[in-house]
């Protein structure tokens, strides 16, 4: 990962600048810069990825433009090469470097093109204004916001804008910023045409798609590892990973000390692809002692979120100690596009896909939030090949009643199509879903309920959580998170949709806790 950060002004408050950038260091280990120019100042963070020389330090600039960008972008070396048959020449073998060319020779038009997990702002000479834009998913993140003198200031994170902004949005995923407006250039819930193809054809779509998604991904001149729950999606992009490896991949997996259901799945799978394995523990202390230090990295008070970050964030962490992995693989965006265990209970196929707009949608307020942010604060980069736009595009495309829970299993297009090429044994292929936060030990979440539980009386709940009115709390565990939140963020709570939960209007699914174990339909997945 990388940080960007750009402010359109012609006085500099040079001192702000660094103290905004110095909130993300970690995620940019490698080299900062700052760059002054004439209407506007560029700040990057490095993390060496791609093109590790010294030449691939961002800003780029290219006559009177200058860009930076914190992104993958895939397939860019045929683009690079067209570029280079138009005279164009590149001092470095940083993916970010075609930026520029583009811009001069599509403009705008250029963020279309992207094959990519990306945001970028790029200065333009002529006009002294910023250009800034962010992939479809919002796989990248990006914020803005306005200063009191009513200038624009972008950053990866909130973080970097508390203090310089009044108040802080998150980037429209799937938009580029020109001359004070917006413009969606891919809105990844639009389908051109739905998919009626049989079943078969259908499953073979999926499993070539994402195939191909986690081999583009694995294009890094830094070691790749992944991340492994046992669950299905993440076990998916582990077997296709190590089936294209010429040697045994790197695997990681966390779980609380006492009833961490999916460590012995992560290590079936890990066995049976043959990867070198890491176990990693994590006390109910350290989770109670991280909680405070993962809200303020995360910049939420999603209950779902924080739950989910505790594992990851300190898996990430415990990673960065003990290898030199700098690149994780992961398993986010699937249940958005095939269906959590709640859409079991989508009342037709129009409500179901809806639903999964609607997750598309916020998924960059969310899990893909979360994702950056646990392997970010440690300094790696996140690959997220279930975000692949071909992938995304073409799943949210097919027949949303061929993807609804009629087979009596979820994710069934999923799990059947790579059925035949026994990547995975069928115990795990065909395994029902444990949620993340529970997966690594059902005791997790009940440690923070407890705690939170604990701090209030019920008297001091009441009065304490009456003092929101967007999205306030409603358990105790919700205003303990508010409140460490609101310490690190204040007033900025409206960057956050609200919280994530089922669909209330669904039967079955008007529950006051975001856990799939609350639901009727929870399967017991293995103890």
């Amino acid at each position: 990962m990388c940080t960007v950060f750009a402010i359109e002004t012609d006085r500099p408050d040079l001192l702000k600048i660094e103290a905004a950038l110095k909130k993300t260091e970690s995620r940019g280990p490698d080299d900062q810069r700052i760059a002054v120019l004439d209407n506007a100042v560029l700040g990057f963070q490095r993390l060496s990825i791609m093109g590790v020389a010294s030449t691939g330090m961002q800003p780029f600039f290219l006559g009177e433009n200058a860009a930076i960008c914190n992104g993958e972008i895939y397939g860019f070396r045929p683009m690079k090469e067209e570029l280079q048959q138009k005279g164009y020449q590149f001092v470095s073998e940083s993916d970010c470097e075609i930026l520029l060319p583009l811009y001069e020779e599509y403009g705008t038009d250029m963020f279309a093109m992207l094959d990519a997990e990306y945001a970028c702002v790029i200065y333009d000479g002529k006009s002294g204004h910023l250009i800034a834009a962010r992939d479809p998913i919002g796989i990248r993140p990006l914020h803005f916001g306005y200063t009191p003198q009513h200038e624009i200031v972008f950053a990866s994170e909130a973080k970097n804008l508390v203090g310089l902004v009044d108040q802080i949005f998150p980037f429209p995923p799937g938009h580029y910023y020109k001359d004070g407006e917006f413009i969606c250039y891919r809105d990844m819930r639009e389908v051109d045409e739905v998919i009626h193809d049989d079943l078969e054809t259908v499953c073979q779509g999926i499993h070539d798609r994402l195939v191909d998604g986690v081999l583009k991904r694995l294009d890094s001149d830094m070691p790749v590892g992944y991340l492994l729950s046992g669950g299905l999606d993440s076990s998916l992009v582990c077997a296709i990973g190590a089936a294209q490896s010429d040697k045994p991949i790197e695997t990681f997996a966390i779980g609380m000390d006492t009833d961490a259901i999916d460590l012995k799945y992560a290590r079936q799978v890990a066995e049976y692809i043959g990867s070198n394995h890491h176990e990693l523990i994590m006390t109910e202390q350290e989770v109670l002692d991280t909680l405070e230090e993962v809200i303020a990295e995360l910049g939420t008070f999603d209950i779902t979120t924080i739950r989910a970050s505790m594992g990851m964030y300190l898996i990430c962490k415990k990673i960065h100690q003990i290898s030199d992995v700098r690149v994780l693989m992961t398993g986010e965006i699937s249940d958005e596009l095939f269906g959590y265990k709640y859409t079991d209970f989508a009342p037709n196929a129009e409500e179901f896909q809806k639903e999964s707009e609607k997750r598309v949608h916020e998924l960059h307020m969310y899990d893909v939030l979360r994702a950056d942010r646990c392997i970010s604060t440690h300094s790696m980069e996140a690959r997220v090949p279930f975000g692949d736009l071909e992938f995304v595009k073409y799943v949210m495309a097919i027949d949303p009643a061929m993807k609804m829970n009629t087979y009596n299993m979820g994710k069934y297009l999923l799990r059947h199509a790579f059925e035949a090429d026994h990547l995975l044994p069928e115990s795990i292929l065909f395994r029902q879903k444990a949620a993340f936060s529970d997966a690594v030990g059902h005791s997790m979440a009940d440690d923070l309920k407890a705690y939170a539980e604990a701090k209030y009386t019920d008297a001091q709940f009441a009065q304490k959580a009456s003092q929101y009115t967007w999205s306030a709390p409603f358990t105790k565990e919700s205003l303990l998170y508010r409140e460490i939140f609101e310490k690190y963020y204040p007033g900025q709570a409206q960057m956050i949709a609200g919280f994530w939960m089922p669909n209330p209007n669904w039967e079955g699914c008007n529950v006051n806790d975001p856990s799939a174990r609350v639901l009727s339909n929870y399967d017991q997945s293995g103890n």
